[in-house]
């Protein structure tokens, strides 16, 4: 039989356990998560920047060493972008090297946004969305371009039918500056008119073939995604 010791100390050990089931095991499914210090901060570009982000960089899987120690290279890795062993595939690896987010086939995807965005805010004289989109050097040389054909009363017309091809003709790492050049292929009607409403250049009915060089350029360490334009050239 149990004594009345007995009965206090196991009525004791009751309420103990009970109490404590009732702080620590009980989880009904809504704990605060663990603090997460990046959460707060703001990624975004500052409202109003019309900057084309090249590419959507989203977070990519890093390769784990495998069980030599040895790091597992993806297979073709720029197979559709590059041929194996090219100089632009060593560029995109040099650059993937320091920004493992970086995606060519996204990229492409910005970079042909980008063209279509320019070209069209270029025959607008859009210089908002321009100063924006290009570099220092090269926006002043699209400024000019615009405040002379405003000087002279000029206006033109441009209107893509397709945009046929873009595709990566080169790729390198300075320092931690990545630069990217394309070359687009673009059927465009386009046109230029005096003051007076007269075709000076170019021509409305007419669809004619454009092939442009291009090269994009960011800070390959840098937090912001953005690319902009620092050289363009005509392409054959």
């Amino acid at each position: 039989m149990f004594d009345i010791y007995t009965i206090i100390f196991l009525a004791l050990a009751i309420f103990i356990f009970l109490r404590l089931r009732s702080v620590l095991g009980q989880r009904p499914g809504r704990e605060r998560p663990p603090y997460d210090p990046y959460s707060a901060r703001d990624m975004r570009a500052p409202a109003g920047d019309k900057v084309v982000s090249l590419p959507n960089r989203k977070p990519k899987s890093v390769s784990r060493p495998s069980d030599a120690g040895e790091a597992a290279e993806p297979v073709d890795r720029w197979k559709g972008i590059a041929a194996e062993g090219s100089a632009v595939a060593s560029g995109l690896d040099a650059i993937v090297a320091v920004d493992n987010a970086f995606d060519a086939q996204q990229f492409l995807t910005g970079a042909r946004s980008a063209y279509e965005m320019i070209v069209g805010a270029f025959a607008t004289g859009d210089r908002r969305m321009l100063k924006g989109l290009l570099a220092r050097e090269v926006f002043e040389g699209f400024d000019a371009a615009i405040r002379d054909r405003e000087t002279k009363g000029e206006t033109v017309e441009s209107r893509f039918v397709s945009l046929d091809t873009a595709e990566i003709t080169g790729a390198e790492l300075r320092g931690n500056t990545a630069q990217v050049t394309v070359r687009f292929v673009s059927q465009l009607i386009t046109a230029t008119r005096d003051k007076t409403g007269n075709v000076i250049e170019g021509n409305p009915d007419k669809v004619t073939s454009v092939t442009d060089v291009w090269t994009f350029s960011r800070d390959a360490t840098s937090r912001d995604p953005n690319w902009k334009l620092v050289a363009t050239e005509a392409g054959q």
